[in-house]
């Protein structure tokens, strides 16, 4: 006689409708996330390979900042050393005049202003850090405020900061040593100030010991504009060193970056048909449970 066995049925179609539901969560998490699995373990054998493809692109990323922090101190650098190098060049020209016709008519603000960039230069800061003073973070790299002070103090006195430099990771075994002192590209420069300085207020006709003052300084400000120029030159050297690993860190990241995608995300498409799929297969298991549930023998013996 055969047997209508309706209670093992629904429990069949149950664990099946539990297996739908369980396949559904899933595609619906990976549809809210955008990702294939919830933790690395569920990624399998590619694993290993993402947690290590996360780790290199997190040490990337700092490697990356630490450049773009060391690329704009390099660049203040720039952008202080070509002011002083065109208030110096500029103040040179006007020396020059003087000595060619005997004329020093406004030769004495001209002196002044560039002065006055020059100590502005050196004195210029990052955050509040003067830029050119090394380690030394208390005090001004260049304490002289005036050509009449400059006259009466050595350059021992005036400068203020020292040789330290700093020394950053840009990229995997590469290190950028770097730091410039005021005293390194303003020590000879300030020779020439302490010359005009000490020459006193140059009228419009210039005495013959100031006139000889003038051109003692136009000698030492073609020394100090060589040198400061060389620092500039190096300092050029060492952005392009660190742009050039900077673009080369950008290029790995996103190499890392599609390693991960890869292996993590998930192809939304895919998700959105398995999500219908699903769908239909746990809608007919409802069907079909609820045409179990509804079976009565009495029914068939009548």
């Amino acid at each position: 006689m055969t047997r209508v066995a309706t209670v093992p049925l629904q429990r069949t179609m149950a664990d099946a409708i539990q297996r739908s539901q369980e396949k559904l969560a899933v595609t619906q998490t990976r549809l809210s996330t955008g990702k294939k699995a919830a933790t690395f373990a569920d990624l399998g054998t590619e694993s290993v390979r993402n947690l290590s493809a996360h780790s290199m692109l997190a040490r990337q990323e700092a490697q990356s900042t630490v450049s773009k922090r060391v690329g704009t101190t390099l660049s203040l650098y720039q952008a202080n050393m070509e002011g002083m190098e065109s208030a110096v060049t500029d103040l040179r020209t006007s020396l020059m005049n003087a000595v060619g016709t005997g004329d020093a008519a406004g030769l004495q603000e001209a002196i002044q202003t560039a002065f006055d960039q020059y100590r502005t230069a050196l004195n210029a800061s990052e955050g509040g850090t003067p830029l050119f003073g090394g380690s030394q973070t208390e005090q001004a790299p260049f304490s002289v405020n005036s050509l009449a002070q400059a006259a009466t103090t050595s350059g021992t006195d005036a400068f203020h900061n020292d040789t330290v430099r700093a020394n950053a990771r840009v990229a995997d075994g590469v290190d950028v040593s770097y730091g410039i002192g005021a005293s390194e590209i303003g020590a000879k420069l300030y020779e020439a100030f302490r010359s005009l300085g000490a020459a006193g207020d140059i009228g419009a006709q210039p005495t013959t010991a100031q006139m000889d003052a003038i051109k003692q300084a136009v000698s030492q400000l073609d020394t100090g504009l060589g040198d400061l120029r060389a620092v500039n030159a190096e300092n050029g050297r060492k952005q392009n060193q660190v742009d050039t690993l900077a673009s080369r860190g950008e290029d790995r990241a996103l190499v890392l970056k599609n390693v991960i995608q890869e292996n993590e995300d998930a192809d939304l498409g895919q998700v959105a048909v398995d999500l219908a799929q699903q769908k239909s297969v746990l809608e007919a298991s409802y069907s079909v449970f609820a045409q179990l549930s509804g079976l009565n023998l009495t029914n068939y013996l009548k």
